[in-house]
């Protein structure tokens, strides 16, 4: 093999390392925050369907006159 080959070979590998560093360098970036809070992202309603007085009617059942 001449000199010159093996330069080469070399800064390809050192490239090659290069990129693959920091490829999991910036891999590890986050662009939101972790989540402290123990509250839920979502909220979801525990079934209670209680519309206030109790005379609400939705519109179709109205027109139908089940209400």
């Amino acid at each position: 093999m001449s000199g010159k080959a093996t330069i080469t070979r070399s800064r390809r590998y050192l490239m090659t390392s290069g990129l693959l560093l920091a490829t999991v360098v910036l891999s590890a970036c986050s662009y939101t925050p972790a989540r402290i809070d123990p509250e839920p992202a979502v909220i979801i309603g525990d079934g209670d369907h209680s519309h206030g007085n109790g005379d609400f009617c939705p519109p179709g059942q109205a027109k139908k006159g089940n209400c």
